[in-house]
């Protein structure tokens, strides 16, 4: 450890330098201020059910509230929402964008509420345009297409008194084909990010240290651009036109996607109004997930947001953030490793192979620059130049800073360690292919990457790290070197796909997890004895606490949940007796505190999500006969945990659902009376 006031410098750097972890959640000083504007998260996937096409998702305007009225969130009429596609890795910038812009309307003026007998207030309508040369010129594809109302309640839904149609059906029509044959849904969501932001607030404490982890987005909204693409239109031009590629190895399949919100330069304020003037001028990007929260310090993020990928290719500002990243500092015992507690399954390597030390300020596999050790490699000037070795103190040069900045080659040495028979340098099983080096931070898909069904018992929301774990320790993967699709290639970092536990995953990978699926091993490797050490299970074992969204994903586009109601079990705390006190196990997701009906009982859970097994506890102030079983979504009844009379007292029950399939369960109470107690939202993971 380094001295006393070294680790009290720590301290105040972490209070500064996890504030705003949340994948684009007010992740910056001047966006936090513009929600509007505010990209919240951006996804890239194959579709599960349509190979033949790309889903594209980005989502703004973050933590909405679904009882958030009397003015419910909206997409901005003074704001251009931008999706970016980059197809050509010979010349850096955009080949496709497509542009939405917003126009909204009161029906009725004369009310104060959002919806009333079949009239909208605030209703939003969309244009979206299209540009295949740049942005050089635009082409409309859509005009007036409808946005969805917030789901205010089921009277303002449902009943005749207001829209006099089911949510879903508003939903569903939201889904419409442009002139160009894309699918493309516009509206609010529940929003599908899920991570601890309490805990990482708390000074990085995710896994929380005590009380549980609880998903800090569970119950929020946000508002979706979607598209739905057939394949052949987002390839380079020149590129045969084959609806299923799937050859992994085909770099003309790769794109890079990025998202980007822009205002009117002057704005003008008059009583009563506003009006927008002037040149167009960027205010948010989003392309990885995490990097202008976990990566750029909080000097750099308002400049990060203003400046495009391609801009980063001459920019060299911001580039020693990855070779020396600061979380890393919170891996690495000789530095602050101690101050962050729940980091301490993760270490990055000091020591590889007993030669390499890619700790901050190292020099990494700098050393072997120019020596026969890296001749034909990607490592050698004479493949991709400097870029991958650009000097010596930089060491995450050849890991982080790739996947964040250009994708991964698939050349040595980048392939897994199957095969490579202990040299890390060697070919070895071909693995990733997304290498586009003409811009910055994109997400960046190899298109040709089959999808992972959902169902697949292989699937798994940790992506290309779970591809890694099977090609090196499954019999079906680890024999040879031969090009094969392993489950979760189609997983973050190549593209995101909405399962996808990006903070897990990219905090693993400040800890040299990819590292080490190359064959830089972890320290505590001893040669001729096997990689999985206690290092790496402990890195690859490691987990947030949260590790899925509160609703279950749909099984065609837009695949969102629908966005939560106000005026149910996410609207907020429902009132109860001041003198019950809330106590350590409660719901980590769904509603903020327990549902109770009555004095005189309290309930929740821990883990939760849960994988098989989870504790149930619940608490009596009146001795009483007791029912509390488990009902699947559509309340069938599954299990029963209590039934019979119950004394006065705190209690706690396991339930084992590992038979369960994964999704939304509720635990729900009783008493003798048949009088509703109490009710806590349960989610089953795979």
């Amino acid at each position: 450890m380094k001295n006393f006031n070294q680790y009290i410098l720590l301290c105040l750097l972490l209070l500064t330098g996890f504030g705003a972890f949340a994948s684009s959640h007010r992740e910056a000083p001047l966006i936090a201020d513009d929600p509007l504007a505010d990209n919240v998260d951006l996804y890239a996937f194959r579709s599960p059910d349509k190979p033949n096409t790309i889903v594209i998702i980005a989502t703004f305007n973050p933590l909405q509230l679904p009882h958030g009225g009397p003015n419910y969130y909206q997409f901005g009429e003074d704001i251009r929402y931008e999706i970016h596609i980059d197809n050509d890795a010979s010349k850096p910038g955009d080949e496709i964008i497509y542009r939405w812009t917003f126009k909204t309307k009161n029906e009725d003026p004369s009310t104060f509420f959002n919806i009333r007998l079949g009239k909208r207030n605030l209703r939003s309508t969309y244009t979206l345009e299209k540009s295949i040369n740049g942005g050089q010129s635009f082409v409309r594809i859509m005009f007036n297409g409808d946005v969805p109302p917030p789901n205010i309640g089921e009277r303002s839904i449902e009943s005749p008194i207001g829209l006099n149609t089911p949510y879903e059906k508003l939903f569903q029509r939201a889904v419409r084909k442009t002139n160009t044959g894309e699918n493309v849904f516009v509206g609010p969501v529940d929003d599908p990010f899920f991570v601890d932001l309490g805990g990482i607030f708390d000074l990085g404490d995710a896994p929380r240290q005590m009380g549980g982890a609880r998903d800090g987005l569970a119950c929020m909204n946000t508002s979706a651009l979607a598209l739905e693409i057939p394949i052949f239109k987002l390839t380079k031009a020149g590129t045969p036109s084959n609806p299923n590629p799937n050859n992994i190895l085909d770099d003309r399949f790769v794109i890079g996607v990025w998202a980007s919100a822009s205002r009117r330069k002057i704005r003008t304020l008059s009583p009563g109004s506003v009006s927008e003037d002037g040149d167009w001028v960027q205010v948010s990007r989003l392309g990885m997930p995490l990097t202008n929260e976990a990566v750029i310090p909080i000097g750099y993020k308002d400049y990060w947001n203003a400046i495009t990928p391609y801009d980063e290719l001459s920019d060299t500002v911001l580039d020693p953030f990855f070779y020396n990243p600061e979380l890393a500092l919170y891996m690495d015992d000789s530095q602050f490793g101690g101050a962050v507690p729940s980091f301490a399954p993760l270490r990055i390597q000091r020591n590889s192979l007993g030669m390499f030390d890619f700790g901050n300020g190292q020099d990494g596999l700098y050393g072997l620059k120019g020596s026969p050790a890296v001749a034909g490699t990607a490592l050698d000037d004479a493949i991709f130049g400097t870029l991958l070795l650009p000097g010596p103190g930089m060491p995450r040069s050849v890991d982080l800073w790739p996947i964040f900045h250009t994708g991964v080659p698939n050349f040595p040495p980048y392939q897994l360690a199957t095969g490579k028979n202990g040299n890390p340098l060697a070919a070895g099983k071909p693995f990733v292919n997304n290498f586009l080096p003409n811009g910055g931070d994109m997400l960046r898909l190899n298109m040709a990457v089959p999808p992972t069904k959902r169902s697949d018992p292989k699937f798994s929301s940790l992506g290309l790290i779970q591809a890694a774990v099977l090609g090196l320790t499954d019999p079906a993967y680890n024999g040879s070197t031969a090009v094969q699709f392993i489950p979760n290639m189609d997983g973050f970092p190549n593209g995101r796909r909405l399962e996808d536990d990006v903070t897990r995953i990219e905090l693993q990978a400040v800890a040299g997890v990819a590292l080490a699926a190359i064959g830089l091993w972890y320290d505590d490797y001893v040669a001729g004895q096997s990689p999985v050490t206690q290092d790496l299970l402990d890195v690859l074992t490691y987990t947030t606490g949260v590790e899925a969204n509160d609703a279950a994903f749909g099984n065609k586009f837009p695949y969102l949940a629908m966005p939560w109601a106000g005026d149910g079990d996410c609207s907020g705390i429902i009132a109860q007796n001041a003198q019950m006190k809330p106590t350590a196990s409660r719901s980590a997701v769904g509603v903020a505190a327990p549902q109770a009906i009555g004095k005189s009982f309290m309930m929740g859970n821990y883990p939760n999500p849960f994988k098989g097994q989870t504790s149930l506890q619940y608490e009596v102030a009146e001795a009483g006969n007791l029912n509390i079983g488990v009902y699947d979504m559509s309340g069938r009844l599954v299990h029963t945990l209590v039934n019979g009379e119950v004394e006065q007292g705190r209690y706690s029950v396991e339930f084992n659902g590992s038979d369960l399939v994964p999704g939304i369960y509720f635990a729900k109470a009783v008493d003798g009376n048949g009088q509703l107690l109490e009710v806590v939202k349960m989610i089953r993971t795979k």
